[in-house]
């Protein structure tokens, strides 16, 4: 086992307390977003040896089977198919899906062969791996997540005045839910430009009080708006005339609450809003992106991705194995187990890679010929998959990732 660095990213909606408090440093005033556990390109972690730091892409490749093991090498070939992090939200997060696995290499293929730079800002495939994702709240966590049925999002547009709330009803009102959700985010994300954003102003507007007093009733009087139309209001004041603001409208809007989860599949509709939380996801940099962001936005590749759907909001389940909460969703890419928070005593089985993280606490880290190792609250470490199992003994509240499947 070696103990792990890892690196914070620095994106402008992230908090500017949650991670330093996790790691026990001061805060120094900017965002602090994501801390990446795991061996991704952007941001790959480093191992603490004796003769100083490693890359944890240089560990792999020396021993690919003896780090990764030989289930792993086999479906994944001879990289860290799972990236552990820690999100920390201040601000809402752009409006996104996921692709596919069979998308993504098709996708990644077809911009290659054009000759779009891999880090070009309008490519947008920069890998041909999918990127399912599980988030696990560590404190009230909302976001937006899948799509809810179209009755739900058109009442909240009745009486509200102007051409795109009239243009989104009659969308909303075809026959067959997916048929009215396509419709009605085909809609948003194809607005004419020069006219965009008059249309979501005026829609914002209606849903702020104007349609209330404009059919006789009192500004004064006129009800809060519900969640849904509160969640508008806010993306539209950061966001002014976007268009995902108003699809947040279609969307679930839900609250986690510690330690509940989400699995995330390909082609789920989703924005963190804020919030902490552990995010477990496929090793991968493919999004596309609806709005509320300045970055690219191609419409016709994320309609053909998207998951029309009205589903059941997607919780995750934990099953209780050998004194832990183990996540284990339909992607083979990852797993996660829980532990704690309060007394911990678990064993990590062997033959598969392992990244800890300690969210508090402190506990002892032991493997098959190794010295033992303590994590305390923000330490992580890496256990390969020739040293397991690996057993964990403390209390505290810790996390543990591993490739899934089986």
């Amino acid at each position: 086992m070696r103990r792990l660095s890892n690196e914070v990213r620095r994106y402008a909606w992230g908090s500017t307390t949650a991670i330093p408090r996790l790691l026990g440093v001061p805060a120094d005033g900017g965002p602090q977003a994501e801390l990446w556990l795991g061996a991704h390109p952007g941001a790959p972690s480093m191992l603490r040896t004796d003769d100083g730091p490693v890359g944890f892409d240089e560990v792999i490749s020396a021993d690919p089977k003896g780090v990764l093991g030989e289930r792993a090498v086999a479906r994944f070939g001879e990289r860290l198919p799972f990236l552990l992090k820690v999100l920390a939200a201040e601000q809402p997060l752009s409006l996104q899906v996921h692709p596919d696995a069979v998308r993504a290499r098709a996708g990644y293929a077809a911009e290659d062969a054009a000759g779009i730079p891999v880090d070009a800002p309008h490519r947008n495939y920069r890998d041909p791996f999918h990127k399912p994702e599980l988030v696990l709240a560590l404190e009230p966590f909302e976001a937006l997540c899948g799509f809810r049925a179209p009755a739900a999002a058109r009442a909240e547009l009745a009486g509200i005045p102007g051409e795109l709330a009239a243009t989104l009803r009659a969308d909303l009102s075809a026959p067959g839910p997916g048929t009215a959700l396509r419709a009605a985010m085909t809609r948003l994300l194809t607005l004419p430009g020069a006219r965009r954003g008059a249309l979501v102003t005026e829609l914002v507007a209606g849903l702020a009080g104007g349609a209330a007093a404009g059919r006789g009733v009192p500004a004064a009087r006129a009800a809060e708006p519900g969640a849904h139309a509160a969640t508008v209001l806010e993306l539209a004041d950061r966001y002014p005339g976007d268009p995902g603001a108003v699809a947040a409208l279609l969307l679930n809007r839900i609250t986690l609450r510690p330690g509940e989860a989400l699995f995330l599949p390909a082609g789920n509709v989703h924005a963190y809003l804020r919030g902490t939380a552990v995010e477990v996801m496929a090793s991968s940099d493919n999004v596309l992106r609806a709005g509320l962001t300045g970055k690219h936005v191609d419409p016709a590749e994320l309609l053909d991705v998207v998951d029309f759907s009205v589903l059941p909001i997607p919780y995750a389940q934990g099953r209780a194995v050998g004194g832990r909460s183990e996540y284990r969703p339909e992607a083979d890419d990852f797993a996660l187990s829980v532990m704690g928070p309060g007394a911990v005593r678990t064993v990590l089985p062997g033959g598969v890679p392992w990244v800890v993280l300690a969210l508090s606490g402190r506990a002892e880290l032991g493997c098959t010929g190794g010295a033992p190792l303590t994590l305390r609250q923000g330490e992580s470490a890496f256990a390969t998959a020739a040293e397991g199992p690996v057993t964990i003994t403390g209390r505290g509240h810790f996390v543990a990732a591993t490739v899934g499947g089986g």
